[in-house]
């Protein structure tokens, strides 16, 4: 499996971005995609996730109303849009699939990671 993150970049707060995740190397039926965030010092946490199969998602409460994560279930593509970015969303993200599907919200249930990319919101 191999994941790999683009479109991280410096913004100015209020601004958008979006994030996508390519994904190879086996087919994802029935696996959870998720993104997560870590700065300097801190534990990686969670943004959100997406079932493969069924589209659903789930957000950590500073993502909802903001970010949206998808797939393109044909290109084997992740996104994650975020709007309204403001300076704590700051850090460098990453893409991760998890083949149980459980415990979405946890790192350590992702068993796969990508090398990340940097987000930069300035105030």
């Amino acid at each position: 499996v191999e994941l790999v993150e683009s479109g991280g970049g410096l913004v100015q707060a209020g601004g958008s971005l979006r994030l996508s995740c390519a994904a190879s190397g086996r087919t994802f039926n029935n696996w959870v995609m998720g993104w997560f965030r870590q700065t300097p010092g801190k534990e990686r946490e969670f943004v959100a996730a997406i079932t493969w199969n069924r589209g659903t998602t789930t957000y950590a409460d500073s993502a909802k109303g903001r970010f949206t994560i998808s797939r393109d279930y044909g290109k084997n593509v992740v996104y994650l849009q975020m709007n309204s970015l403001k300076p704590e969303d700051a850090g460098d993200y990453y893409c991760a699939a998890n083949r149980n599907g459980d415990n979405r919200s946890s790192p350590t249930a992702y068993g796969y990671w990508g090398r990340g990319t940097q987000v930069t919101v300035a105030s």
